[in-house]
């Protein structure tokens, strides 16, 4: 079969072979991706681009070299008309996504919108027949992951979540390693997350501008007062859009180590959690703790410690310089029988320790023994491999074309997000929580079970 195919003939062609149970030819892979870029226009897919703020332009950018970008939307007409002129002023601008969305012309939708709108927009986009790549992290909320997982089941439509990290040649050594017994019985994982300030307020409130839509933009969340640091690039440290670092680092991070642990359809067994919130309380302040501990423990008797490198301090958006961590802070924010080397902890990564070694990797690379003795000793061919992806945007069009599974599945991530999202609950209701990861339910524990949901504010309701 020629590879240069129409894009109408080849979605008939696809739809046909599903129908059949035949395998999809393996023709299109993130190695001849430069090849994409060129292709005619009637070859390649079309892309609705939602949320083109900075990440979600980016994605858009990303995107485009595979495809061609014919729509964009955003609440913010400033940002929409950015990414129209980004995209050689083509693009035809939508206010609402849904409207979008209507187009039939379009194959794929990127969604780098805030987080509190991710799983309304990839809902209505796999019911739409869009396939979609949408960034993490994956949701607001557990119970947004189990719509998300039936609706992508229901609608099989290919859904590629940006946890880019499983693309990286490093983090597919390191996982590679842990899982062929490199490093012996693993024991133990830490997971470090940067220290990002959320230290911030009072801010009053202001008049929104003329281009953005801000009923619209709060969503499903709680109405408030608008004031610009509740926008772009701040949302992440109120809880009302987002779940904080925890959520947002944490997705990537986390996911990294349940891979390694061979546990990305399962989860903890028991998560307690702890965090520091450096603001007063109030709608006027940002709402997310900038430092926070958690201890997971797995059905293989893994320990999983999820914490703030505290010496790894971060600025992202207005947020103030990092507030300091008195000793006896740290000292009931980490706990009794803690190793002291994470108190001290200066970097992001993710740390996993084995009875005969450790392997250490960030995006920096892959560090330890067993990393180095790779090279005179290489892992056989019977080995236990990670997926082979160089791309992540490539992956997602590769499986697009070909129907496979991406590398990132929406199953996959929402095991990893469920983990971030129950240590939030844990430090926010100051307990232990019990997690029985098949019937995905916390368990004894009523009030915290609620916590798999938030009120939502209509008409933005998020429905499976």
């Amino acid at each position: 079969m020629s590879s240069l195919i129409s894009r109408r003939s080849f979605l008939g062609k696809t739809a046909a072979w599903a129908a059949a149970g035949a395998t999809v030819p393996y023709w299109f892979t993130g190695n001849n991706a430069a090849a994409e870029e060129t292709r005619s226009k009637n070859d390649r897919l079309r892309i609705g681009a939602i949320g083109t703020g900075n990440r979600g332009l980016y994605i858009g950018r990303w995107a485009a070299k595979f495809g061609d970008v014919v729509a964009v939307c955003d609440a913010d007409r400033r940002h929409a008309e950015q990414a129209k002129a980004a995209f050689g002023g083509k693009p035809e601008i939508y206010e609402d996504y849904r409207k979008l969305l209507e187009r039939p012309d379009i194959d794929v939708v990127t969604n780098g919108t805030p987080d509190h709108w991710h799983t309304a927009i990839n809902l209505a986009a796999l019911k739409a027949g869009k396939d979609v790549y949408g960034e993490k992290p994956l949701t607001l909320t557990i119970d947004e992951g189990k719509m998300l997982c039936k609706t992508v089941e229901e609608t099989g439509r290919i859904f590629q979540v940006g946890t880019m990290q499983r693309s990286d040649k490093c983090f597919q050594t390191a996982v590679e390693l842990v899982r062929n017994g490199r490093i012996g019985k693993l024991q133990q994982i830490w997971v470090a997350l940067p220290y990002y300030s959320t230290k911030g307020g009072p801010y009053p409130p202001a008049q929104p501008p003329d281009a953005l839509d801000w009923d619209l933009y709060q969503g499903q969340a709680p109405l408030h007062d608008y004031c610009p640091q509740r926008t772009h690039a701040n949302f992440r440290w109120w809880y009302e859009y987002a779940g904080g670092i925890i959520t947002d680092w944490g997705n990537h991070h986390v996911d990294i180590a349940q891979w390694g642990l061979d546990c990305e359809l399962g989860g903890p067994t028991s998560v307690e959690a702890r965090g520091l919130f450096p603001n007063p309380e109030g709608p006027l302040y940002y709402n997310t703790p900038d430092r926070f501990f958690s201890r997971m423990q797995y059905a293989n008797g893994v320990e999983v410690l999820f914490f703030s490198s505290i010496n790894q301090r971060r600025i992202y958006g207005e947020a103030e310089p990092n507030a300091e961590t008195a000793p006896e802070q740290l000292d009931w924010l980490f706990g009794k029988n803690v190793p002291e080397e994470i108190k001290k902890y200066d970097r992001d990564g993710v740390m996993f320790i084995g009875a005969e070694g450790r392997v250490f990797v960030n995006r920096g690379g892959a560090h330890g023994k067993a990393v180095e003795e790779l090279k005179n000793d290489p892992l056989p061919e019977n080995a236990w491999r990670a997926y082979p992806s160089a791309d992540h945007m490539a992956n997602f069009f590769e499986c697009v074309k070909t129907r496979k599974t991406p590398c990132t599945p929406v199953q996959v991530e929402h095991r990893t997000v469920t983990a971030c999202h129950l240590t939030n609950i844990s430090l926010r209701l100051k307990r232990k929580l019990q997690w029985d990861p098949v019937k995905q339910e916390i368990v004894g524990d009523a009030e915290a079970n609620a916590w798999q949901k938030r009120e939502q504010r209509a008409p933005y309701l998020v429905n499976g």
